[in-house]
């Protein structure tokens, strides 16, 4: 076969692998965009009737336990303003946000092996690493639609409900925090699968991990002495406590989940291209 028709070729079935991928996950980013869509809605329509009504939310907050404030992510925000609200509720956006991510990054090679088509992927003319670049690909546009329905009903939500100055530049900062924390447990979840003989242990190990890591967060916040614990967990990085209070995302937990992403990055490329397929 002539090199270029052999190069057109390989790159339509590199693209055919693409829309392949974001057809299977159609209906999870839809079910996923709703919800995220709603937990917005609904977290700021609270705000709204809280701050209707007058309440002195603030010194309401300092009169419960610490451990719920910590697991309901409250620390120092001031929940009478839409800014200091949206922020509590920015813990749960990126618990979400990262489950969805890990869930995509375990399915991305997994699922070829659970479904039995592993060797018929593998029968096409094209390498193992063109085959996981074209999955991976369909994988982070998941994520920035993903990342870009949490934005925009943020900002949305957040401008209907705010009595204040805008918080746009605020929520752009905190989508940026968690764009790295998805793009993290992304492929997090693609190098557990690579890794793992059995795809069906990829998602039960990636999601031990990620509970993990969320209940170490909310140590941290409850003692202060596992403060230096801060760099095992992408929760503690880009808290909405802190980057509303800067105005900037940490430039050291950027640098740390740079590298983090890389690491896992190679070893999904590394432990795809050796592994003995199944299926």
């Amino acid at each position: 076969m002539p090199k270029k028709i052999s190069t057109r070729f390989k790159g339509g079935v590199k693209m055919n692998l693409f829309l392949r991928e974001m057809k299977a996950n159609r209906k999870s980013l839809i079910i996923w965009g709703i919800c995220t869509v709603l937990m917005v809605a609904a977290g700021m329509n609270k705000f709204g009737t809280i701050y209707t009504s007058n309440k002195a939310v603030n010194e309401l907050i300092a009169q419960m336990p610490k451990s719920l404030k910590a697991i309901m992510g409250m620390g120092a925000l001031d929940l009478s303003t839409a800014r200091g609200f949206y922020g509590m509720l920015f813990l749960y956006l990126i618990l979400m946000a990262a489950i969805h991510a890990l869930m995509l990054g375990t399915g991305v090679i997994a699922k070829e092996e659970r479904d039995k088509t592993s060797e018929f992927l593998l029968a096409k003319p094209i390498s193992r690493s063109s085959i996981i670049t074209a999955k991976l690909s369909a994988a982070l546009l998941n994520v920035l639609i993903f990342n870009v329905i949490t934005l925009v009903s943020s900002l949305q939500f957040v401008a209907y409900y705010n009595h204040g100055d805008s918080e746009t530049q605020a929520i752009l900062l905190l989508m940026t925090g968690m764009l790295i924390v998805q793009l993290l447990f992304l492929f997090l979840g693609t190098a557990i699968a690579a890794i793992s003989r059995n795809p069906k242990h990829a998602a039960p190990i990636g999601t031990v991990i990620l509970l993990a890591a969320f209940i170490l967060s909310v140590m941290i916040d409850l003692n202060p002495r596992l403060e230096g614990l801060k760099y095992l967990t992408p929760f503690k990085y880009f808290e909405a406590k802190n980057v509303l209070a800067d105005g900037a995302v940490d430039p050291v937990f950027i640098t740390l989940s740079l590298v983090l992403i890389t690491l896992f990055a190679g070893a999904t490329y590394h432990f795809y291209n050796k592994r003995d397929m199944n299926g």
